[in-house]
């Protein structure tokens, strides 16, 4: 995409009249700080997968290695918990005693 300086300028006139002198700053503020989180959010995925896949294994190992009787299941996602646990270690949910 070969852009010169007659276009660049084109494209900021019209910018201007579109926005108005007041707003183009925060457009270009609001723009600038979507591009940082979305930037941010891909990295977070690329990291966070591997350590994601990592604690489901671990969990379901745990879950797998316990009885029936000393296991609670989360009423919100279905997850085996720890009967000794108060929330849920998947979603975070509130576990009950008598939720199965």
């Amino acid at each position: 995409m070969n852009l010169g300086p007659m276009e660049l300028i084109v494209i900021l006139a019209v910018a201007l009249l579109i926005f108005g002198p007041k707003n183009l700053p925060k457009l270009g503020k609001s723009l600038g700080q979507t591009v940082k989180n979305v930037r941010e959010g891909m990295e977070g995925e690329i990291e966070e997968e591997p350590k994601k896949a990592k604690a489901v294994e671990a969990t379901e190992v745990e879950a797998e290695s316990e009885d029936e009787g000393d296991v609670v299941f989360c009423s919100k996602c279905g997850t085996k918990n720890p009967a000794s646990s108060a929330f849920c270690s998947k979603c975070g949910n509130k576990l009950t005693a008598d939720a199965e």
